[in-house]
Parts: structure tokens; C-alpha cells; sequence
């Protein structure tokens, strides 16, 4: 992402109106509404905006307000998951209905089943009604109580409904393709001039989204990679010339095979997509001639595979798209297994190879330890941030500072891994490739 092409106006937040209501929450830290975030994070970094753009960019620091936009006593809040799943959906809705209720004194909070689906009537969809007692112990399981679908709906008739129900703040939990449609909601609900705050808690396990340095459930993914990475290093030592392959989430970035990686040193192969590779074992720099040297030193190795890697070495990748408009690919797991296969049997090598696919094993776990706490500062910022009048904006999270970000500055484009940070540096330092 290049610095210079960031001007310090994409990252304005969006309000509905002044405020002019004194907040209910008594015991609260408020933040000023000058308070700011600074977004460069070295000084090389502050010195290239500084030449290019007359006020360095600052995010909103995230928090509540002394005064607020939207009258609790007033208000109609709803709540919707929309994406694939994620550790931590669950701990988000009871973060956000407990903030809301028990903060708040919100009256209503509507829980929206199975995303923007929720939101028009044809799908015949009733809401569920969240209070303390419904979402006491959700965060104990995985997935979402409210259930999640992919796709795009009409956004003239969910605001149609919004305006129907008099909700008038929606909380949007999802990732990339959720966001965008919030954005679009949003536009609508400016276009018609009315009071509705939209609100939206970046839920990507792959932690891809921009201008975010970490979203809920990646650190639980990573975590959740622990025993599958130690069970292919067993499986890999316990036989002649054993390989355990593991593919991981991870469509267009690699966060979760390199972190991975790292926390658990039995990795000797981390592939993602940010790097290209050759498999040829004819080339000395090749993954098989690699491999095929590994084992005749160590007679083992652990490879782990995001799932977006390698996709140029099909010879027709598929130009097909998801519901929420992720493009769809070939599964590298699987080509790797074969090859790498086809490649010892030609060569008259035994070798024994063992797969591991597992993604949605991992998706679909509650979240853990620092992430769960994660999850519930994330819901209770957005709700701060919404009773505030904020609108068209995801809450993030930035150099220890929780931040409001606009949706359109935090869709731009998908975070990567830097191939020249100290975080692939560590990974390739480790490794054997």
C-alpha cells in the first residue's frame, strides 16, 4: 500500500448531526472528539506524508462521548452477521447487546437472522428480540446465534425495513464483502436524509482488512493451528520420509500460515500467497528440489499452505466468484499432495504423506483468552461509536488504540504480508524455503 496515494480526508468519519444528548454511562473514560490516532507508524512513513499531504493522517480514537446523537430511551438497535464463520461472532452479539442494554439502557435490540437475508421481507425472516438472558451464554459456543448467508440484497428495501421496525442504528459484523454492503446502506440512508447510524465490527479469520492492524478471531485461529501443526510433525517423524501438508484459511493473505508458523516451530515450509513459488523439481530453487534434499537430511518435513497460494500454477484458475464476490480457487492443498507425490514415485523415493485440511474445524471454534477479550472492547466501542451518531464506519484497532475508521478507507484494498517485514523475515528465517 503506497503512502502517498492516502489523503488525510479519507479517514473522516461520518455523523449524523450534532450531539446535544448527555451521555447515561456514569462511570465512563470519555474521549474528547478531537482525540486522534496517528496513522503512520514509523518515521520514515510520517516523513513521506508529511511531503505530500498538508495534515498527516490521524484515525478517530474510538470511545464514548460525553454527549450522544441517538436518545437511549428512543433508540431501536439491531445486530446482523453476514461471511463466512469466525471465533468470537458470538462474544461480539453479547458484547453489543449487553453495552447497549446495560449502558445504554437501549430498550429493544433486535437480533437479524441470517445476515442481509434478515432484512428483506420476502425471505420471511422474524428477528429475534436480544436481551441479557438470551446472549448469557453464547460466547461458550462457536459460530453465530443469528446464523450468517453470503450475497448482496436490494439495499433500498433493507433501509425500507430499517425504517419499517424504527431501527435506527445497525450493527454490521463481517468482513469485507459485509462492510461494503453496509457502506452501500448507509449511502442510501444518506441519500434519503435519515437518522441511522451504520456500524461495522471487522470479522475476516484471514485479518486482511486495511487500515486494521488485527481483527477478532485471528489470534483463535492461530492458536487453533497449534495441535494440527504438532499432529503433522508426528505423523511426518513417525514414518520414513514423512511429510504431514497442512492447508489453512487464507484466501488472498497468508497471516494465519505465517503467524502459525511461528508459534509452532515444527514448520518447514510456510507457502501463502504474497510469494509465488516454483514446484518444478527440475529448478534448483524449486519447492521439490527442496523438499527432496530436507529428506534425504532429516528423512521429515512439515509444510503449511494458505489457501490462495500457488494459485499460478494451475494451468486455468477458476474465474468464478462466491455470494459475497471473493473469487473462488483451486485448492492448492490437494495439487500439492499430488505432485509431490507424482514427483517421489518417479523418482523411485518413498516417501509417506499426510493431509490436513483444518479450516472450517477452525472457523468455527469459540474465540480464546485475549481474543474473546478482543472481541467485547470491539462491541463496546462500536456501540459508543454509534450512540455517538457515528455512521458508515468499522470499528478497528491501531498502534494499542481502538479507532473509527470509514468503511470506504477500510475496503480499499486487502491487507497483505509485507514480503520485506520483520514478520516474513522471521518466517523465512525458521524455515527451510
Amino acid at each position: 500500500m503506497s503512502v502517498n496515494k492516502i489523503d488525510s480526508k479519507d479517514f473522516s468519519v461520518e455523523q449524523l448531526g450534532s450531539p446535544g444528548i448527555v451521555s447515561p454511562l456514569k462511570q465512563a473514560n470519555f474521549i474528547n472528539d478531537d482525540a486522534d490516532v496517528l496513522y503512520p507508524s514509523s518515521s520514515e512513513e510520517l516523513a513521506a506524508f508529511s511531503k505530500d499531504n498538508t495534515t498527516n493522517p490521524t484515525f478517530e480514537q474510538a470511545g464514548p462521548r460525553r454527549e450522544i446523537f441517538h436518545d437511549p430511551s428512543w433508540t431501536k438497535a439491531a445486530i446482523l452477521t453476514a461471511g463466512g464463520l469466525c471465533p468470537g461472532i458470538n462474544d461480539v452479539i453479547k458484547g453489543l447487546t449487553r453495552t447497549l442494554i446495560l449502558q445504554y439502557k437501549v430498550p429493544v435490540v433486535y437480533g437479524i437472522r441470517y445476515g442481509y437475508r434478515g432484512l428483506i421481507p420476502s425471505f420471511g425472516l422474524q428477528p429475534v428480540i436480544l436481551n441479557e438472558e438470551n446472549v448469557d451464554n453464547i460466547h461458550e459456543s462457536g459460530g453465530t446465534m443469528l446464523g450468517s448467508s453470503r450475497g448482496r440484497q436490494d439495499e433500498e428495501k433493507m433501509v425500507d425495513t430499517l425504517v419499517r421496525m424504527n431501527i435506527n442504528i445497525l450493527f454490521c459484523i463481517g468482513g469485507d464483502g459485509t462492510l461494503r454492503c453496509a457502506h452501500d446502506i448507509a449511502q442510501v440512508i444518506k441519500k434519503r436524509k435519515l437518522s441511522i447510524s451504520v456500524i461495522g465490527i471487522p470479522k475476516t479469520i484471514d485479518n486482511d482488512i486495511g487500515f486494521i492492524d488485527q481483527s477478532f478471531g485471528f489470534e483463535t485461529a492461530v492458536y487453533a493451528t497449534n495441535p494440527v501443526i504438532t499432529a503433522a510433525h508426528n505423523e511426518a517423524k513417525g514414518a520414513y520420509n514423512g511429510i504431514g501438508l497442512i492447508k489453512v484459511m487464507g484466501r488472498d493473505s497468508g497471516f494465519i500460515a505465517a503467524y502459525a508458523a511461528l508459534a509452532n516451530s515444527h514448520v518447514n515450509y510456510c507457502l501463502v500467497p504474497e510469494e509465488k513459488f516454483q514446484l518444478n523439481g527440475g529448478a534448483p530453487d524449486s519447492l521439490l528440489t527442496s523438499l527432496e534434499k530436507r529428506l534425504a537430511e532429516k528423512q521429515h518435513a512439515v509444510i503449511i499452505v494458505a489457501e490462495g497460494a500457488g494459485q499460478e500454477l494451475f494451468a486455468e484458475t477458476l474465474s468464478k466468484t462466491d455470494a459475497s464476490g471473493n473469487k473462488l480457487h483451486e485448492d492448492i492443498g490437494l495439487l500439492l499432495k499430488d505432485k509431490i507425490q507424482e514427483y517421489f514415485k518417479a523418482k523411485s523415493i518413498e516417501v509417506n504423506l499426510k493431509y490436513f485440511d483444518p479450516s472450517y474445524m477452525i472457523r468455527s471454534l469459540p474465540a480464546f483468552g485475549t481474543d474473546a477479550v478482543f472481541c467485547i472492547m470491539l462491541a463496546q466501542n462500536a456501540v459508543h461509536a454509534a450512540m455517538a451518531g457515528r455512521t458508515d464506519m468499522v470499528v478497528g484497532h491501531w498502534n494499542d488504540f481502538f479507532t473509527n475508521v470509514p468503511i470506504s478507507l477500510a475496503t480499499r484494498e486487502r491487507k497483505k504480508i509485507d514480503l520485506a517485514s520483520p514478520l516474513w523475515n522471521s518466517v523465512k528465517s525458521i524455515t527451510s524455503f
